[in-house]
Formats: C-alpha cells, sequence, structure tokens
C-alpha cells in the first residue's frame, strides 16, 4: 500500500482487477461473488454492458460542461427520478452527503421561511447521513463524530422507530421544522421498522407541518423491493436522498424535493462544479431504464426472501444468532459476540461481505444475482457462522 495515501480505510488484503456481473477478480486472478455490492453501488453488477456502452459513448462526446448551460441528460435525469419517486424538482450532486447537505439547506430555508430563527430537525439514534460536517452531525453515531467538534447545530436526536419520541420532542421544541429519517436503517445493521413506523410520522409532520426527509441513498432503486422503500407505506416525503446505486458506481448523488420545498432554492444558494454532468447524468438515466425494463424492484424483493428463508432455516436456531432481518436485498444477520473476523474468513472462500456494528453481517447483494449465487451466500455464511459457534 502506497504511503502517500492517507489512512482512512481498513482496507481487506485484496486488490480487485476486474469484474463481471456479481463476481470479482483479483490482481492475482482468485474470484470472489460480491455480496456487497462496493457497498450497495453495483446494483446491476460490474461491467454491465448497457451502461459500459453508455459510459463509452458519452465520454467520446462530452463529459462534463459547467452547469452555466442546459444540460439534457440532466433534465431527462430528473423526469425519470420524478417519475420514480412521485416529487416533483430534483438538484444533482456527487453523492449521497452532498444530497443530505442539499436537504439540510432546504430545511433551513424552509424555517426561515416560516420566521424560525434556528429550525431544527429530529434526527435518529443509530442513524448514518455522511461525513460532511451537517451530514456528519446528523448521524447517530458518536465514533463517527468523535475528534470532529464542534459540530453543526440544530439537530435533536431520538431512537429510531418511537413515534413516543417523536411526539414528546414535538411539544416541548417550537423550533422542529423536519424530521430527518432512514426508512430502513443500513449503517446500524439493516434496521426495519414496524410497518406504519412511516405513516405515523408523516401523519406528526402534516399536523405539526414539519417537512419529512428521507434518506434513501442506501435503501432506494429497488433494493427493498420498491424503487424507494417509503413506498412499502404507500408514504411520500418532502425531500428524498439518492445516490450509491444511481449510475452503478459513477459518483452522482441527488435531492428531490416537492411542494413549496421544491421552489426554496434559487439561483446562486446552491451549486455543484460537478454535479450533474452528461457523463453521469446519462448513466444514471440508462441504470433507471435498465432497472424498470427488468423488473429489479420484484426481483430483489423474491431473492431477498429465497435469502432470508435460507438463513432461517440453516441458522434460525443457533444461540449465537440473534436476530436475522432485512427487506428486499438488504440483510442483516445479528450475533451475540464480535463478528468482523468473518469479512477476511468468507473471502478466502470467495465471497465478499461486510460487517457493520461489530456483530451485524450486512449483506447487499447486485439486484442482478442468480438464484445459485444466492443460494452460495447463504451456504458460504452460515458455514461460516456455525463455525463461529464451535
Amino acid at each position: 500500500m502506497s504511503e502517500h495515501l492517507m489512512n482512512t480505510y481498513a482496507r481487506m488484503p485484496v486488490a480487485m482487477e476486474r469484474g463481471e456481473g456479481a463476481w470479482l477478480w483479483d490482481s492475482e486472478g482468485n474470484r470472489y461473488l460480491d455480496a456487497v455490492s462496493g457497498l450497495g453501488v453495483t446494483a446491476l453488477g460490474h461491467a454491465h454492458p448497457r451502461v459500459t456502452e453508455t459510459i463509452a459513448d458519452q465520454a467520446g462526446k462530452l463529459i462534463h460542461t459547467a452547469n452555466l448551460f442546459q444540460i439534457p441528460w440532466q433534465e431527462a435525469l430528473a423526469d425519470r427520478l420524478a417519475d420514480v419517486s412521485g416529487l416533483d424538482r430534483a438538484f444533482v450532486c456527487n453523492s449521497g452527503t452532498e444530497a443530505v447537505e442539499c436537504a439540510l439547506k432546504i430545511i433551513r430555508l424552509a424555517g426561515h421561511e416560516r420566521g424560525i430563527d434556528t429550525p431544527g430537525v429530529i434526527v435518529m439514534d443509530g442513524s448514518f447521513h455522511g461525513r460532511t460536517l451537517a451530514a456528519l452531525s446528523a448521524t447517530g453515531s458518536r465514533k463517527a463524530q468523535a475528534g470532529f467538534e464542534p459540530l453543526v447545530s440544530g439537530f435533536v436526536r431520538v431512537p429510531f422507530n418511537d413515534i413516543d419520541a417523536i411526539e414528546k420532542v414535538a411539544d416541548r421544541d417550537p423550533s422542529i421544522t423536519a424530521v430527518l429519517v432512514e426508512p430502513i436503517q443500513g449503517e446500524a445493521g439493516i434496521q426495519v421498522p414496524d410497518a406504519d413506523y412511516l405513516g405515523r410520522l408523516r401523519s406528526i409532520c402534516n399536523r405539526r407541518g414539519w417537512l419529512l426527509a428521507c434518506d434513501e441513498i442506501q435503501s432506494g432503486l429497488c433494493r427493498s423491493g420498491h424503487w424507494y422503500a417509503h413506498q412499502h407505506e404507500d408514504v411520500v416525503p418532502d425531500i428524498l436522498t439518492t445516490a450509491k446505486a444511481l449510475a452503478n458506481g459513477l459518483p452522482i448523488g441527488a435531492c428531490l424535493a416537492r411542494g413549496a420545498a421544491a421552489e426554496l432554492l434559487s439561483p446562486g444558494r446552491h451549486g455543484s462544479t460537478f454535479g450533474g454532468n452528461p457523463l453521469v447524468c446519462r448513466t444514471a438515466c440508462t441504470v433507471l431504464d435498465v432497472m424498470r425494463e427488468e423488473g429489479l424492484a420484484d426481483r430483489a424483493a423474491q431473492l431477498g426472501e429465497r435469502i432470508l428463508t435460507g438463513f432461517r432455516e440453516a441458522l434460525g436456531g443457533l444461540p449465537l444468532v440473534t436476530d436475522i432481518r432485512g427487506r428486499g436485498l438488504m440483510i442483516g444477520i445479528e450475533l451475540d459476540r464480535p463478528a468482523t473476523a468473518l469479512k477476511d474468513q468468507a473471502l478466502e472462500q470467495g465471497l465478499v461481505i461486510n460487517v457493520t456494528r461489530e456483530k451485524v453481517i450486512r449483506l447487499l447483494p447486485p439486484l442482478i444475482l442468480e438464484e445459485p449465487e444466492a443460494d452460495r451466500i447463504v451456504e458460504t455464511v452460515s458455514g461460516l457462522v456455525r463455525g463461529l459457534a464451535d
């Protein structure tokens, strides 16, 4: 490893050289089944032919132009995102963190419009919204925040999946302007809330005049079995952040909004040098088209149920397994002991997995996964967990 790279990642001891579909090959020629998808990014798998063709064709025409000009592919992407989300307008940026920053700026503008000097946002324990200062301040992880104080003020934290806690804050804090929530918490270990949680949040926000902002950076784009996870409850947020799988590996994010919230940003109030360039936007349009044409939301739901059933049959009786949970192809297996060593053990068996919160095996396989590959994930991970019990 180069001594000139900052030491910001605990990297695994391999270097991936190429990929195809759900598979990766390292520099030594070893093959691995990718059950992480680059942390939920390569939802269409590696080297998808239509994505590859789009990137090559557009790179030969125009990669970047400033947002001083109209960008037709950016407009086409905004249209597609509005169609699948039900929201009105999109700001296109470079990452999920940037999308969250945009959402927080919209929330503050909305609060000031209401005459609130210091608009507050309710956020959740265990949440993860990014690593820039405002997104980090909204994140519910002291481990991620430690050392970066002073943090940005204006956030009120409550337990995830606890409506009573929201009501108590509402009764005592007149500065609240919005609720920011992940419909499924990913970094916290695939935490799926009660079936009526988002609907009740929507009702509270309607009653109080707050904005409901859903961070769908990890849970969005067909991964949960719908375009976005909040759609399981037929709830429409006022603000939505999306990224990760949007361009299957190219850096892109978007903040969507509807109603009055969609009209708050005006020229000069927000922007991005690289955000929304023709290359990433055309690629994102291709990704969304493939997801729709191939019915990948339904496929994620079906494969997710197959994998969850497999794990429950294989591991359900083991005392060290405290929970097996998920929705679509967001799957978590929580153990009663540290499991970080399983990442390297899985790699030795040709499988890429992730462990979050030290005890939760997190699986985010590509949406194009085949049934035999899904079964292989279940078999390999179950064997590793049983080995940990011995």
